[in-house]
């Protein structure tokens, strides 16, 4: 039987979008590909909702990737980067291993970074980029990185802002250019609703001309020669994965169709009965009021096996997620997001309750 992921990714794939991939493979140097790709750019500017001044690209790659291409491509010297778990962790170590300066505004698993924090360190050191995970998927936690962005623009416009918004970017409300963001990235396996395998990241021109003064950008971290090529041949510089391409340019169709504000729309709606089920019979491990709308952490007060669960729930047709290293068993996470709606989550819930006997 089929478990239907409730994790924080990979997520849910229609059966539609998997038969996208096995379309008969193009050339991407030909003008089909051509075709192709540069309908999926205007789709993902139209989707985001970009400006002239900014510009998207889809790389073959997990979202990871994109942590280098901050440390490799952005970061002049020095950069802080705010830690509040284990993805925001990999984001600081990433860029310090590229060979730059990185300090951490580090603070306690399962609470927020506030824009005054970031303020306060940045008005003590000389930083030139500043990288956030907006959607700590280990923690549950939502950053709140509109605020981030304005007090930047405000106090520290000198300051690039970097977001990781792997896991909420086309669930959450995620507009760069509304937030200020430089550079911000998504896996398409998250919220996109794909297979693994690609990666969108979004850059401002600002970011780009930053990235054109910096030696030693490597070549596939390189977004100067990214932007470059596409440019000149609206192509991508590498040999991308097309079978995930034809699946995206198909998945956007249907995000466009029902709109970024709906999509918003239903995943707070995911997030608001989940988290709510969970305070009934648990406590959320995320702060108060910085709670995810993709990904939910509950604290296992109850003391029940998340394992246990899971041998269970796959008899139902669902997986749950383990709480991230050092959490687990301590916690558990649901993920609710992609193509998933309401009715689908509270199915799940019913049978967790079932098993877990919550409303006896």
């Amino acid at each position: 039987m089929h478990r239907r992921l409730l994790i924080p990714g990979p997520t849910e794939v229609s059966q539609d979008i998997l038969k996208e991939q096995t379309r008969p493979v193009i050339s991407h140097r030909g003008r089909e590909f051509t075709a192709l790709y540069t309908g999926i750019i205007q789709k993902l500017k139209s989707f985001l909702q970009l400006p002239s001044n900014y510009h998207t690209t889809v790389t073959t790659s997990s979202g990871t990737l994109w942590f280098d291409m901050v440390g490799r491509s952005i970061v002049k010297r020095k950069a802080l980067v705010c830690v509040n778990g284990a993805f925001s962790q990999r984001f600081a170590d990433t860029v310090q291993a590229c060979g730059k300066q990185v300090d951490r505004l580090e603070v306690e698993w399962g609470k927020a970074i506030k824009p005054e924090m970031i303020a306060e360190k940045l008005h003590s050191g000389n930083y030139d980029t500043l990288g956030v995970c907006h959607n700590e998927s280990s923690t549950g936690v939502r950053n709140p990185i509109y605020e981030i962005g304005k007090m930047i623009q405000k106090e520290h416009p000198e300051v690039m802002l970097t977001v990781d918004s792997v896991s909420s970017m086309a669930g959450d409300k995620i507009l760069p250019s509304e937030i200020g963001c430089d550079v911000t990235f998504a896996s398409t396996q998250k919220c996109f609703a794909l297979p693994p395998g690609l990666a969108v990241g979004v850059v401002s021109n600002r970011a780009l001309e930053r990235a054109r003064e910096i030696p030693s950008r490597g070549a596939y971290t390189d977004l100067v020669e990214i932007f470059n090529y596409y440019e000149k041949n609206h192509q991508t510089p590498f040999t991308p994965c097309i079978p995930l391409l034809f699946a995206l340019d198909k998945r956007l169709d249907l995000m466009l169709e029902e709109t970024y504000e709906k999509i918003y729309q239903r995943h707070k709606a995911m997030a608001k009965y989940t988290q709510q089920w969970a305070k009934k019979h648990f406590v959320m491990f995320s702060e108060p009021g910085y709670e995810s709308l993709t990904v939910s952490c509950v604290q296992n007060t109850l003391g029940k096996s998340v394992r246990g669960l899971n041998e269970r729930l796959a008899d139902k047709g669902y997986m749950i997620s383990n709480g991230y290293g050092k959490l687990a068993e301590k916690t558990f996470r649901i993920g609710h997001m992609g193509e998933w709606k309401l009715a689908g989550i509270k199915s799940a819930i019913a049978a967790i309750d079932e098993i877990w006997e919550l409303n006896k």
